[in-house]
């Protein structure tokens, strides 16, 4: 049987490019994103007992790494790309704004993707999305001079719909109709993967008059933002003692931003050229996302069959006395 998840890089990257090179029939949908990320978090909240979440409050090192390494790593990184790559003080403020913000919705999607730790995820959004009401003015402020103000209610509002309620939804599903999971388990990966391909389809059309003006060398300084995220958030977890499956977490939490609100900042305050590289980072990072996710999911089925095969073997070797 044919498995979305399986293939799911290799169609995210397909769907991106059907969608720049004819965006109208999805532009339609873009009040559809949101509906769309509620359904895929549902799904999650269906994996989950309220158990993970109290495991990961009674070891909270895990978040705190994901919370510091988000704030200083990724706008850091933005402000010294800039400056390396000669970014125009436009493109500087927007790549600044995207490393400025909170982790996004999506980031949590390509956990459960990977295999990873989903209650850790989602703990990590909801910290760095607190957090962000203060930090995110002041970052931006500290590295480009320029001052923003941020919509606090907004924001809450805004990861409470799209997040909290959906997963608490599915959290309650799970206790309460257990069969409902049971059923559904098997398809969840591939149902989160096909909603997944819709939303990035429909980012890359309502952004594809963006991306066609974006320069070479700005697109270079948005894609290895995120990269030295993704690597930046694995390695330094795991040098920091972190489990595997917690430093995959982190890495996807940091090195995925919040975009979407990069790109309103920026629209807002400083025009359309500084929501650019908010822009194409929606679309990279869930093409980048979706290709970590594979690789690391393809890395955890293969240790289970050489654990199987050993298995096997011993059996197969044993010779009772």
């Amino acid at each position: 049987m044919l498995s979305i998840n399986r293939f799911f890089p290799i169609l995210a990257i397909a769907v991106s490019v059907l969608a720049w090179y004819e965006p109208q029939p999805l532009i339609a949908w873009k009040s559809a994103t949101v509906p769309l990320l509620m359904v895929i978090m549902f799904c999650m909240g269906l994996t989950l007992r309220p158990a993970d979440f109290q495991r990961v409050l009674n070891k909270p090192k895990p978040i705190a790494t994901g919370v510091m390494l988000q704030f200083l790593l990724m706008p850091l990184t933005a402000w010294a790309l800039a400056r390396v790559l000669g970014l125009s003080d436009e493109l500087t403020i927007g790549l600044i704004l995207v490393g400025a913000c909170a982790g996004g919705t999506a980031s949590n999607v390509m956990t459960y993707l990977a295999g990873g730790d989903v209650a850790l995820s989602v703990s990590m959004t909801l910290m760095s999305t607190l957090w962000s009401v203060v930090l995110t003015p002041y970052l931006v402020w500290f590295y480009s001079g320029a001052e923003i103000n941020v919509d606090i209610q907004a924001m809450i509002f805004s990861i409470a719909k799209i997040v909290i309620t959906p997963i608490l939804l599915g959290l309650l599903a799970n206790h309460y109709i257990p069969e409902l999971g049971k059923r559904l388990n098997q398809y969840l990966p591939d149902l989160a993967s096909a909603v997944i391909l819709i939303v990035v389809a429909i980012i890359v059309a309502l952004n594809a008059d963006e991306i066609a003006t974006l320069g070479m060398t700005a697109a270079l300084a948005v894609m290895l933002h995120n990269l030295i995220g993704l690597a930046g958030g694995y390695w330094i977890a795991r040098w920091n003692g972190h489990t595997e499956v917690e430093a995959r977490t982190i890495a996807i939490e940091v090195g995925m931003q919040n975009s979407g609100l990069g790109v309103a900042l920026a629209l807002k305050f400083y025009g359309p050229v500084a929501a650019l590289p908010g822009a194409l980072f929606s679309i990279w990072h869930n093409i980048s996302g979706s290709v970590l996710a594979a690789f690391w999911k393809w890395k955890i089925q293969q240790n289970i069959k050489q654990i199987h095969k050993q298995k096997s073997a011993a059996v197969t070797t044993y010779t009772p006395d």
